[in-house]
């Protein structure tokens, strides 16, 4: 079977078989008591499967080296989880494309207590090979996009586990060389855990589990928005090459991001697809603009409209503008009620709460469902995996939901409608044709306008 009627199976299955068959790892013992449900239909939603929570630690057991591609401060921030997820844990490379970030995350690691060493520290487009090929267990891969299927492919060639973060590519090319890649990590029992945070947040985890269980009946629609303000940016340098500027302002330009719609947005896509049963949309109409832009070449908002094979639409909202209203939400509606992921609750249709995560606040004496740290959570969750010899592998759903981004952007950025088939087999290709500092022909700090031949 190949990759599109792989993911036309996948699609048709979410109609055909209920939410109790979602993607998980482990049944979580339910809140008892601590809603207003009955003890027995608590006592249901221990059949659902949702990823393992840890109220403590990950699991002794043999020592860990990880390495660290990417120095930035999603990627220091990454390396300290690892290091906080359990005892044994080590970093004992660094690579990066500059000599400035590896320095700064080599000196924050310092003040923790770890000393990387000079032969260990990798600086160049090829760093991703060197720290893979340095003698660790573990590559956490916080790198741009545009670069992680390629490195993604190198460490699960190497035989190497990994921890990945969204998105995983920025084009329908690169998707396909995750899934391919993440096939064979699967063959090798290697363990993929991935930078959907949501999925690794003990009150997401729950409503979901209550969702699974149909608290809410048969999911009908969704409604997910993320509208908040602009995300950081750098100013052109004098010296810098085009690609410099590109790589060190990578989340303003769609070809090294995927556009804020990819890079961001896909945690609340991966969570909307979650919570519908690993959902996979037939089409999106959407549009989007760039108005307010200083720097890059992404669009400001996007507004799109999945859907789904059985007539299930999900309209789907985010925009970046400083001085706007905020708003976050990802809303799955069932013939029952709804639920809200980012709120942990679950409601009635005459507007009373059926169900809301009993979240301590930090003055309570009783911190029994206090929230553990959510990134910190994703290394744990890696390190028990391997420790346990229970192998994790969610690359592929990451690849999914990271299309699905895609296809609001490419249609947004067309005016054409955009299927799923279509995009899967698209030969779009934004990656650079060498990795190497110079000149890029063509860029400009513009984005694509819409009534252009579609990319697709």
């Amino acid at each position: 079977m190949n990759m599109i009627e792989n993911s036309q199976s996948n699609r048709r299955s979410f109609f055909k078989t209920s939410a109790l068959g979602a993607l998980g790892t482990i049944t979580v013992p339910a809140l008892l008591g601590s809603c207003s449900q009955s003890a027995s239909k608590e006592d249901q939603l221990k059949d659902v499967t949702v990823p393992e929570i840890f109220l403590g630690k990950a699991p002794d057991g043999k020592p860990l080296k990880a390495g660290l591609v990417g120095c930035g401060g999603r990627g220091t921030g990454a390396a300290l989880d690892f290091l906080a997820a359990g005892n044994g844990l080590q970093i004992t490379a660094l690579g990066d494309a500059f000599q400035d970030k590896l320095d700064a995350c080599r000196a924050r690691l310092k003040e923790k207590g770890h000393d990387i060493a000079d032969e260990n520290c990798f600086v160049g487009f090829d760093n991703c090979q060197k720290v893979t090929d340095s003698g660790v267990d573990v590559v956490l891969l916080c790198n741009p996009p545009i670069f992680r299927p390629d490195d993604f492919d190198y460490v699960v060639e190497k035989g190497k586990h990994c921890f990945m973060e969204k998105p995983c590519a920025t084009d329908p090319t690169g998707i396909r060389q995750i899934l391919i890649a993440a096939k064979k990590a699967t063959n090798q029992g290697l363990s993929v855990v991935t930078g959907t945070v949501l999925r690794s947040q003990r009150d997401v985890v729950e409503t979901y589990r209550r969702v699974a269980g149909g608290a809410i009946g048969e999911i009908v629609s969704a409604h997910v928005a993320l509208l908040i303000g602009a995300i950081w940016d750098r100013k052109r340098k004098p010296g810098w090459s085009d690609m410099e500027y590109l790589i060190r302002n990578w989340p303003n330009f769609y070809r090294t991001s995927g556009d804020h719609i990819v890079e961001q947005f896909v945690h609340d896509i991966d969570a909307m697809r979650w919570f519908m049963g690993e959902a996979i949309p037939v089409s999106a109409e959407a549009m989007g603009c760039k108005q307010r832009r200083v720097t890059g070449d992404i669009y400001d908002q996007f507004s799109v409209n999945y859907v789904f094979e059985n007539g299930i639409r999900a309209h789907c909202t985010t925009r970046q503008i400083d001085g706007c209203d905020f708003r976050a939400c990802i809303k799955v509606y069932g013939t029952k009620g709804y639920a809200d992921a980012r709120t942990a609750s679950i409601h009635n249709y005459d507007g009373s709460v059926a169900w809301s995560y009993p979240r301590p606040k930090p003055e309570d004496p009783d911190q029994t469902w206090a929230v553990p740290n959510r990134f910190e959570q994703e290394q744990i969750r890696l390190v028990n995996s391997i420790r346990t010899d229970k192998p994790v592998n969610e690359a592929e759903q990451l690849a999914y939901s990271t299309l699905t981004a895609m296809m609001g952007r490419e249609s947004a950025y067309t005016g054409k409608f955009t299927t799923w088939d279509k995009i899967m087999a698209s030969d779009q290709n934004l990656r650079f044709e060498k990795n190497e500092f110079g000149a890029i022909p063509g860029l400009k700090e513009e984005t694509p306008k819409a009534g252009t031949p579609p990319k697709i």
